[in-house]
Order: C-alpha cells, then structure tokens, then sequence
C-alpha cells in the first residue's frame, strides 16, 4: 500500500503525513480508528493469560490493602480476581501477541512502521470506575480500546517539563505539575498515540464494561 493512501485507522491521514506531523512529535486521538475491531479474547481469558506462569502482568488497585495504588505482579490465581472489588482497579498483561496469534495479527495494521520500532501489545482492562495517575514511558505508545460501552476520559503531554527532562522527572512530578497537553473522551474503536517521554492518563467512565 502506498504511503500516501488515507487510512481509517489514522483519521483518514496517511502514513506519510502521521510520521511527519505526529509520530514522536505530538498525541493524537482517533476516534473511529478500529470501527469493525472485535478484541480475540474476553476480559476472562485475560486473566486466565495473567494467572500463567512466565507471563508478564500486574494489578494495579487503587484502593490497596497495602496503600493507594497498589501494584501487585502475578502470576496471580483464581481467588485473587475473586477478591477485587467491583471498581477501581486495573489488570495489565504484556506481551499478549506472542501467546494469541490472533492478537500478533494486528501488528499488521501497523506495517508502515519501522519494524524495528514495535515492541509488544500489551492489554489491559479495567471495570468501572478505574483510573490511571499520569504515567510516563521512554517508548511512543499506541493504544486503542477494545471493550466498554461508554466513554472515558484520556489525557496526554507534558508541557510543563522541559523537552529534555527524563521521563521519571516527569512522571515523579505529575502529582503537582502535571498538564495535559491534549485531552478527550476514549470511547470505543478509538485509538490514541503519545510519543516518548510523555505521561498519558486514562479514566473508566461509570458505565463502562
């Protein structure tokens, strides 16, 4: 496919114009991005993947036994998800594309990237209620939204920082310093892109799945 061909996926933009105007530039949320997207596994079979062993994935409750924001890392059995209450809390596994094919399969859609610049697809899902604190990665990020009926809030950039502050100077500073440099609502199919060093912030909404 040519490079300059509008794609759904990028907000009718083409490559060409998402790597000159977006990539490792500035976030971006597309909403519409995966209209016809159907996630390959159940909220379920996730955390079946989270209980294997060799799997990489963590709880994060934001009301823990042991403080706010409580990380816990698995693998994690049955009776741990039987114990979480019916909000506030967010199940992330990594890598979840070199155990489920059908997932590895999406990378695809991602082909006029630098292959060489794709890690893994990590997926995480949260009930009602959950949030995330303004987190910070050296990686540019992709996500989309798989599951919910309603629509979150979603936030990204962080303007108050120098460009060439490292990203744990950022993330440790969200609490107090911390600005969004793009906000909006992540509802279904939509699909957002922040590039490295910028802190993102996600919120569930009260109805969503």
């Amino acid at each position: 496919m040519s490079t300059t061909t509008p794609l759904a996926m990028l907000g009718g933009l083409s490559a060409a114009e998402f790597l000159r105007d977006y990539w490792q530039q500035k976030p971006v949320l597309i909403r519409g991005a995966f209209a016809d997207f159907q996630c390959p596994l159940s909220p379920d079979e996730l955390a079946g993947l989270a209980c294997e062993e060799g799997v990489e994935a963590r709880l994060v409750e934001e009301h823990g036994a042991r403080g706010p924001w409580q990380v816990s890392h698995g693998p994690f059995d049955e009776a741990t998800f039987a114990s979480l209450p019916d909000r506030d809390w967010t199940l992330l596994v990594q890598a979840v594309d070199h155990y489920v094919p059908e997932v590895a399969e999406l990378l695809e859609r991602f082909a006029f990237l630098p292959r060489w610049r794709l890690d893994d697809i990590m997926i995480s899902y949260a009930p009602p209620g959950a949030a995330s604190v303004p987190t910070s990665t050296s990686m540019t990020s992709s996500c989309s939204r798989a599951w919910g009926a309603a629509a979150g809030s979603w936030a990204a950039g962080c303007p108050t920082m120098p460009r060439s502050s490292p990203a744990s100077t950022c993330a440790s500073s969200s609490a107090s310093r911390w600005r969004p440099a793009t906000t909006g609502y992540w509802s279904p199919a939509t699909c957002s892109t922040c590039p490295r060093a910028g802190p993102t912030t996600a919120s569930a909404s009260p109805t969503t799945a």
